[in-house]
């Protein structure tokens, strides 16, 4: 995996610091059945609340 994935949420358990994703994965997905056309057309699955 890329090792410069940048996240700005840092509410989540895999933000780091510098604004980087710790996550071993990261799982995307788009809102719709056909292709995303822009970024707000898309979401991170990997995102997990801190608690």
């Amino acid at each position: 995996m890329a090792k410069d994935v940048l996240c700005e949420v840092n509410n989540c358990t895999y933000w780091g610091e510098g604004n980087v994703c710790n996550a071993d994965r990261i799982y995307v997905v788009t809102h719709k059945q056909t292709k995303a056309k822009t970024t707000e057309e898309t979401d991170c699955k990997t995102f997990v609340a801190k608690s």
